[in-house]
Order: C-alpha cells, then sequence, then structure tokens
C-alpha cells in the first residue's frame, strides 16, 4: 500500500511538472503594455526634442521608462499564469483521487483481499482468484434475481454459470425458472433441456428432457441445437440411424469448413461404423453423455466422443500410489486446459468419475465453457487433472490435483499427468 501511494505521488508531480511549467514561464509583454510604452516614450523624446529636459535627464527617464513598462507587462502577463496554475495544482490530484475512486480497485490494495486470492490456488479454474471472483458474481446476480424474479435471461445466465462451475443441479433449477417465464422460448428451452441432461443420472437425454427437446423441433424443425442435442439422443439410445438423420438435417446449416460442422461429420461417420458393426442396445455403455459446454448450436455439445475438428490434447491422467488412500468414493475428476498466459476460465474441460483412473482423455475445441474461448486460440496452454470430493468445478481444501507446464496446443504425442498433490 505504501510503494502504490509513493508511485502515485510520484506520477501526480510528473504530470504537475508537465502542466504547470509551460504556464509559470515568462511571456512576453502584451500587445496593449507595448502601445502604452511606446506613447510614453514618444512623448519623452518630443520633451527631449524642445529642450524641456536635457540629454542627462532624458537617458535617466528612458532607462527608468523601460524598467517600469517590462515589470508592469510581465506582471499583468503571470496574473492568469498563476491562477491558472493554482486551480491545475489543485484540481489534477484531486481528480485523479476521485476518478480513480469511481473506476479503480482500491480493495485491490487490501492485503486481506490478497491472501483471499492467493490462498486457495485452483487447478486450472483460478490461480487467480477466478473461483472468488466467480462466487462474487453468482452471489450479486443472485440477489438481483431476488429483487426481480421474472426477468428470464437473468435465470439463464445464472444457470450457465452454475453450469460452468459444475454445479449442474442449480444449473437446472436456475433453467426452470427461465423456463417458467418464457416457455415459448425455443433456445431456453433446449438450454433447460441440457440442463435436465446433465444434472441426471449418467447424463442422458431421456425422458422430461427429450420431450421438451422434440417440442422444440415439432415447431422449429430446423432449430440447430435441438438438432445436436436429439443426436446425442439418439446416438445414446445405440439408434444410430435416427441419430444420422437429425445430423444430416443439421449439416446444411452450418458452415462447411467450420470446427463445428467437422465435428458433426466425424459423429456421423462413427454412428454410421457403430450402426454397421453392433445392433441395437449393445453399446449403451459408450454412448456419448451430452457436454457442460454453454457454446451455442450445433457446438454446445459436441464431442464426449473425441472426435471434434482442430487442435486437440491426448491426456493419459493416474493418481500416485501415495495419494490412493485419500480418494473418496464418488470423488469427480476434471481434466481441463487453460491459457498459459491469459483469463484462468477453462479452454476445454472434462467431467468423470476419479474411480475411472488410470484413463486417457483428449481435450479439443469442443469441450470449452464459452464460445469465445477454444483450445485453438492459444498457441501454449497448461494442463491440470483435479480429484474433487464435493464435485465442484471450483477448487476445494483438500482437492487432489497436479498442473502441467507450458504444451503446445498442436501437441501430437500423448501428456502424462500423475495427480501428486493436495491443495491447502
Amino acid at each position: 500500500m505504501t510503494l502504490f501511494v509513493i508511485l502515485a505521488a510520484a506520477m501526480l508531480v510528473v504530470a504537475l511538472a508537465f502542466s504547470l511549467l509551460p504556464m509559470l514561464r515568462q511571456r512576453a509583454p502584451s500587445a496593449s503594455a507595448n502601445d502604452s510604452g511606446s506613447k510614453r516614450l514618444k512623448a519623452l523624446k518630443d520633451a527631449h526634442a524642445a529642450g524641456v529636459i536635457n540629454d542627462e535627464e532624458f537617458k535617466s527617464k528612458l532607462a527608468g521608462l523601460a524598467a517600469s513598462d517590462t515589470s508592469a507587462a510581465l506582471a499583468k502577463s503571470r496574473r492568469p499564469a498563476l491562477l491558472a496554475s493554482l486551480l491545475v495544482a489543485l484540481l489534477l490530484p484531486a481528480g485523479a483521487i476521485v476518478l480513480y475512486q469511481a473506476i479503480g480497485a482500491p480493495n485491490a490494495l487490501n492485503p486481506d483481499n490478497l491472501v483471499a486470492r492467493s490462498g486457495s490456488a485452483p487447478a486450472g479454474t483460478g490461480a487467480d482468484g477466478q473461483g472468488i471472483e466467480m462466487d462474487e458474481a453468482i452471489a450479486g446476480l443472485v440477489a438481483k434475481l431476488e429483487a426481480n424474479p421474472d426477468n428470464a435471461e437473468g435465470w439463464a445466465l445464472l444457470g450457465r454459470a452454475y453450469q460452468a462451475m459444475g454445479k449442474f443441479a442449480e444449473s437446472r433449477d436456475a433453467l426452470k425458472q427461465a423456463f417458467d417465464i418464457q416457455p415459448d422460448n425455443h433456445d431456453l428451452t433446449v438450454e433447460y433441456a441440457q440442463a435436465l441432461a446433465l444434472s441426471g443420472e449418467g447424463r442422458r437425454i431421456t425422458g422430461e428432457s427429450r420431450q421438451l427437446i422434440e417440442g422444440v423441433l415439432a415447431a422449429d424443425p430446423e432449430h440447430q441445437r435441438a438438432l445436436w442435442l436429439i443426436g446425442i439422443s439418439d446416438y445414446q439410445s445405440a439408434d444410430y440411424d435416427a441419430a444420422i438423420r437429425n445430423w444430416n438435417r443439421l449439416l446444411p446449416a452450418l458452415p462447411p469448413d467450420s470446427d463445428i460442422a467437422r465435428s458433426v461429420r466425424a459423429q456421423i461417420a462413427d454412428a454410421e461404423q457403430l450402426g454397421g458393426a453392433n445392433p441395437a442396445g449393445t453399446a449403451m455403455a459408450t454412448a456419448p453423455a451430452v457436454a457442460p459446454s454453454t457454446a451455442s448450436a450445433a457446438g454446445s455439445a459436441a464431442a464426449d466422443s473425441g472426435a471434434a475438428g482442430g487442435p486437440g490434447l491426448t491426456i493419459e491422467v493416474s493418481l500416485d500410489d501415495s495419494l490412493k488412500s485419500k480418494l473418496e468414493f464418488g470423488s469427480t475428476l476434471f481434466v481441463f486446459a487453460r491459457a498459459e498466459s491469459g483469463p484462468p476460465m477453462p479452454l476445454a474441460i472434462q467431467r468423470l468419475q476419479a474411480s475411472d483412473l488410470p484413463l486417457t482423455v483428449r481435450l479439443d475445441d469442443s469441450m470449452g465453457m464459452l464460445p469465445s474461448m477454444k483450445l485453438s486460440m492459444f498457441p501454449k496452454v497448461v494442463v491440470g487433472a483435479r480429484i474433487s470430493a464435493s464435485g465442484n468445478a471450483l477448487p476445494q481444501s483438500g482437492d487432489l490435483q497436479v498442473l502441467s507446464g507450458a504444451i503446445d496446443v498442436n501437441r501430437k504425442e500423448p501428456l502424462s499427468l500423475v495427480i501428486d498433490s493436495v491443495i491447502p
């Protein structure tokens, strides 16, 4: 705090110097002062020429006139400059302080805040306090919704935030509120249907979740996200022909060379292979679960199957023998990648069962939490794995984790990660 005040004061002094020095420099006499001096000089010369004053008196008065005119002119010209300088000297620091209070972050200087932000560094979702910031943002949003419970978009935003944190039950409940307010909003209906699937057993699109999507497609047969999710539901049920039909309906609406289109084509090829090799019902255990992503249209559920286009990283995750005794029943495994330098929000994340360790995971663009932040947008990433007993995507004390160094996003060979540390 003291260092900050010293630096701020020094910067203000520099700013004042640039502003005040030009004002305080001596300025040339004004035009009016020059005119007055010329008249007095002419009168003095006329008196000397007429013999009223002798040569000695003329020289003496001439010197006095020059000194008087210069002093008066400088004094007159300096008064506005001194006044302006005084105003700048007072207003510039005051303005800087008021502006910093208004749009700066004074609380960031509080040592308690610094400790809070650095005390429980997450394994990829908030090493610089992202978890605290997310909790604060959600608390503020909840408070606003309590005051305005009919705000459907606010409930939807809260649901997406919970989903990004891995709180799928809370996400479902928030999106249910939005759906109840706007039941005819197809986008909200599909989001709610996806939240139902994510919060259910095995993250499968069945029952009410599927019925909601079918209702949207009955009213809007070309709804992209609904087509993608209904195809996932068909795939999960091993009805590969239906999945292929629905995804083929989706393809013409996508840019042909986009990552989403490539992902959909890859899923179709996968379904074609499975449909030709397996009778219905034999592949239920390997059917993909709906992906917890907020991406729009077809990209929102792409790819727990691991066939998305664009850059991808293959991660081999295992648990160190020394920590196996700390593994609690039902714990959740998060495998993620975040930018080496940039926002702490994961660029790709997979939620799995820790009991399945060791396992191999693939991370790619289809697994991001935000459509504006993809794995392919960053040259180097940090990859991590974290075991959470609570199932919370944000790190908690006691979670088991590992973080890699900087990894090239185009790395081809598998990356081995051994979970070998405990978050304090």
